[in-house]
C-alpha cells in the first residue's frame, strides 16, 4: 500500500538546516527529504484488541509540518520513533476487528483518538495520569508493547493515517454518528483539542476571553465556546485577513490584527502603564487567554493583558520560550499547559472530548465541514505541503489526503 513515511536523523537535521535556508522544499523533496511516499505492507492486527481501518481521509496538522521541517523541541524525542507513517486526524471504515472488540464492526465509519497510552500499549496497571482519564499525557509513551510514540503517526510500530490502511486499539476508535459527514469526522481530533482546551479553562458568561491566533485551533476554541452556549466576550488576535474573516464567522465578537494592549483597554476595561523601558504592563484585562501560537512574544503578551487571577492556556507548541515573568507574579496569574484530550465530567456524565466533539457536530451546534478547503490524493502530497506553507495565497484553512476519491 502507499504511505507517507517520515524519517529523521542528526546528520539529516544538520544538512537540512543549511539547505532549508535556500528553500523549505528540501525538507520534502530531494535526497535529504524527511518525508517520502513509499510502498509498505498492509498492517496486521497486533492482537485481538485491535481494529483495522481503511482510511478515507486524513487531515494535515500544523504539528505535521513542524515535524517534517524539524522544528519540534528535541526534548520530546524520547517519545517518538522513526521511520513512521505520518497522520493522526483520521476518518475511515472498519474492515477487520479482533475477537475482543465489541465496540464496532466491519463497515462502521470511525474517527480515531491518536493517543498511544497505557491501554493501547498493554500496560497494567495504568499510569496515574491515564487513571485520571487524561490519556494524551500518559507517563509511559516510551514503554509497553510498542516503540516510543505519544500518538499514532509518530510511532514506528503503529502507522498513522497517511496510508491506505492503519490499525488502532479499540479504545482509540469512535463511531461517527450518521448525521456527521466523513469530512467533518476527519476534523474530530482538532475540534477535540479545542473542546479540551475550553473545558480546562472554561469561561463564564461575564468573562472577557482572548484567543491569540485565529488559525485552525483558534477557530476550534471559538467554536467550542459557542457550542457550549457560553455568551462571553471573545476577542481573537489574528494578523491574516483570511483567517480573521473566518474566525469572525465562528463566533468571535472582535477580531484584531494587532494592538492587543489597546484591545485590553477598550474591550476589557484595562489600564496600561509605561515602565522606564520596554513594553507596557496592564492592570485589569482579559479573564481567560488561549495562546494557540506558543512563541515567546505571544506568551509575553498573553501575560501582559491577562487580569489579576486570570489563566493563560498555552495551547500552541513552540520551542524554548523567553519572557519577563513580572505579570505572572504581580497579578497572581496561572499558566496552564494544554495538550491532547481526555475524559471530562459533564451534565450528561463522564465523556471523552472526542465524544463531546462528535455530539456537538451531530447536533449542528458546531459546524466544521467548511474548514476542509483542500483535499489531495496521496500521490500529490508535495502539493498538499506547499499549500500548507502558503495558506493565505491558497485560501486554505484545513487540508487532507483523500483516499476515497
Amino acid at each position: 500500500m502507499k504511505a507517507l513515511l517520515f524519517n529523521a536523523s542528526v546528520p539529516n537535521y544538520l544538512v537540512l538546516q543549511l539547505l532549508g535556508r535556500i528553500s523549505r522544499k528540501f525538507f520534502f523533496g530531494g535526497p535529504f527529504a524527511t518525508l517520502r511516499m513509499k510502498e509498505v505492507p498492509e498492517p496486521k492486527l497486533p492482537n485481538q484488541d485491535w481494529i483495522k481501518i481503511k482510511t478515507r481521509l486524513c487531515g494535515f496538522c500544523g504539528s505535521d509540518i513542524n515535524l517534517l521541517m524539524m522544528k519540534d523541541s528535541v526534548m520530546a524525542s524520547p517519545f517518538t520513533s522513526f521511520p513512521c507513517i505520518f497522520g493522526h486526524e483520521v476518518c475511515g471504515e472498519v474492515v477487520e476487528t479482533g475477537s475482543a472488540v465489541d465496540t464496532c464492526t466491519a463497515g462502521n465509519l470511525v474517527t480515531v483518538n491518536p493517543s498511544l497510552s497505557c491501554e493501547a500499549r498493554g500496560i497494567k496497571p495504568q499510569c496515574p495520569v491515564c487513571a485520571t482519564g487524561r490519556h494524551g499525557s500518559c507517563e509511559r509513551f516510551a514503554e509497553g508493547a510498542f516503540a516510543p510514540g505519544m500518538f499514532t503517526g509518530i510511532c514506528k510500530d503503529i502507522g498513522g493515517g497517511f496510508a491506505e490502511y492503519m490499525v488502532v486499539h479499540k479504545s482509540q476508535a469512535y463511531l461517527v454518528p450518521s448525521g456527521v459527514s466523513p469530512e467533518s469526522a476527519t476534523l474530530t481530533e482538532p475540534l477535540a483539542v479545542g473542546v479540551q482546551a475550553v473545558l480546562d479553562n472554561k469561561p463564564v458568561e461575564t468573562d472577557r476571553v482572548l484567543v491569540i491566533g485565529g488559525g485552525v485551533i483558534g477557530s476550534m476554541i471559538v467554536k467550542a465556546i459557542r457550542g457550549f452556549d457560553i455568551a462571553c466576550t471573545i476577542v481573537v488576535a489574528e494578523p491574516s485577513a483570511f483567517n480573521a474573516e473566518y474566525v469572525k464567522k465562528c463566533g468571535a465578537d472582535h477580531v484584531i490584527t494587532g494592538g492587543i494592549i489597546e484591545a485590553a483597554e477598550q474591550i476589557a476595561g484595562a489600564k496600561a502603564y509605561k515602565p522606564m523601558m520596554g513594553e507596557r504592563i496592564v492592570q485589569g484585562g482579559f479573564d481567560k487567554v488561549f495562546d494557540t501560537v506558543g512563541h515567546s512574544p505571544t506568551l509575553q503578551m498573553a501575560l501582559i493583558v491577562t487580569a489579576a487571577g486570570g489563566t493563560v492556556s498555552l495551547v500552541g507548541i513552540g520551542r524554548k520560550l523567553s519572557f519577563d515573568p513580572t505579570p505572572l507574579w504581580l497579578k497572581l496569574q496561572t499558566i496552564k499547559g494544554c495538550y491532547g484530550h481526555g475524559y471530562n465530567d459533564t451534565p450528561g456524565g463522564r465523556k471523552h472530548a472526542f465524544e463531546i466533539a462528535l455530539e456537538l457536530m451531530e447536533s449542528r451546534k458546531v459546524r466544521v465541514e467548511d474548514m476542509l478547503t483542500h483535499t489531495f490524493p496521496i500521490e500529490r502530497y508535495k502539493e498538499l505541503i506547499d499549500v500548507n506553507m502558503n495558506k493565505g495565497a491558497h485560501q486554505a484553512i484545513k487540508t487532507a489526503v483523500r483516499f476515497d476519491a
